[in-house]
């Protein structure tokens, strides 16, 4: 079948572009000596992290442990969960976890997740395996003063249920940078910063097993990793949307699109078609090197952007592309944000050369818990 004839909207991917994006990424890893561990909160599908793990990646990276949980049920062995975790609730599906055999870690920045952790983890006989956040810019969650670092490695000290693991960091504030300079500056600011509590933790005798960081728009221009990193944790590549492609220069690694039908073309400039928030979302980026126009691009169509939707319509204004379709016919768009369009869609539908290859349920969808 071509795509084509597909029901819309429906999610597309591109199996050759998704596989070079996927080379890409592990080469770049290998060449500056690190470890790949993607995150899967883009693609949250079991099928496309073992082909992940299959071409190099060593284990995977998650948001919240709904997550973790199906892809151990669909045979990801070596899972850290991005988050911090508050509450017995989460710790004791973490616990169940690791009593699975699956390699389980998870993150902190507080006293009181260590102290819960050590009375969850209290009869076990592997401790919970911790890594630190650090802050470095984002202004997100995570360690911002050295004291409170000392304080936080004390405390997992003097629990004897708890391993400290390591530390890692997120430069989500590169998809702001102005320029590229600005972007690779950013980039090394926040590696200095997170090896600077890496050293810090040695000081104190607790030498760190994994320093990791990651953010698409850092780890797509080749820029190079501070030595004393040791993983890197991207999750966009995979896929890719209009706004990385706008950081990069070219949608042409763009790997995903969403496929919907014209079904109104109410005004001489006016094109309606049948997905909107509930299909797309409502997200925009509208600043620095990933600022992207609208809620979304037709491919095909680059210089055209969707306008507004509402739950179940994406507006377009545009004389001449109103002037290029009919009702009934067939358009894709480049999401702005892949990650939480994934999440709207219960299957991908993989696509080779225009032709349906394979369906690819999206298990993790809606595993927010």
């Amino acid at each position: 079948m071509n795509y084509k004839e597909l029901d819309t909207p429906a999610l597309i991917i591109d199996r050759e572009k998704m596989i070079d994006n996927l080379h890409f990424m592990q080469d770049y890893a290998d060449r500056q000596g690190v470890v790949l561990r993607p995150h899967t909160k883009t693609h949250k599908m079991p099928a496309i992290a073992k082909l992940q793990e299959q071409l190099g990646a060593k284990g995977i990276t998650v948001a919240k442990v709904g997550e973790a949980e199906v892809m151990a049920q669909n045979g990801l062995q070596d899972i850290f969960i991005a988050n911090e975790i508050v509450g017995k609730q989460k710790l004791e599906r973490i616990r169940a976890l690791g009593r699975s055999g699956i390699t389980i870690s998870f993150a902190v920045d507080t006293p009181c997740q260590v102290e819960a952790a050590e009375e969850v983890f209290a009869q076990e006989e592997n401790p919970a395996r911790l890594l630190i956040e650090i802050e470095v810019g984002e202004n997100r969650s995570g360690i911002i003063h050295e004291a409170d670092f000392t304080a936080l490695l004390e405390t997992i000290r003097r629990c004897a249920h708890v391993e400290f693991a390591g530390i890692f960091s997120h430069e989500g504030h590169c998809y702001n940078a102005e320029t590229m300079e600005d972007c690779r500056e950013k980039f090394i600011i926040s590696q200095e910063r997170t090896l600077s509590f890496a050293r810090l933790a040695r000081e104190l005798g607790m030498v760190p097993q994994v320093v990791s960081i990651g953010s698409t728009p850092s780890l797509m221009h080749g820029f190079d990793i501070l030595p004393g990193i040791t993983e890197i944790r991207p999750g966009t590549y995979v896929l890719m949307d209009a706004s990385q492609g706008h950081a990069i220069g070219t949608l042409d690694r763009c790997a995903a699109t969403v496929l919907t039908t014209v079904i109104s073309r109410p005004t001489a400039e006016r094109v309606i078609t049948d997905v909107g928030a509930k299909g797309l979302t409502a997200q925009t980026r509208q600043k620095g090197i990933c600022a992207t126009p609208g809620l979304g691009t037709v491919k095909g169509f680059e210089s055209v952007h969707i306008f507004d939707v509402y739950d179940e319509h994406a507006i377009i204004y545009d004389k001449a592309f109103r002037d290029e379709v009919r009702v009934g016919d067939k358009v894709e768009f480049y999401p702005v944000h892949i990650c939480p369009v994934c999440n709207l869609y219960e299957k991908a539908v993989l696509v080779s050369n225009g032709d349906v290859v394979e369906e690819i349920p999206i298990l993790c969808r809606g595993r927010l818990q």
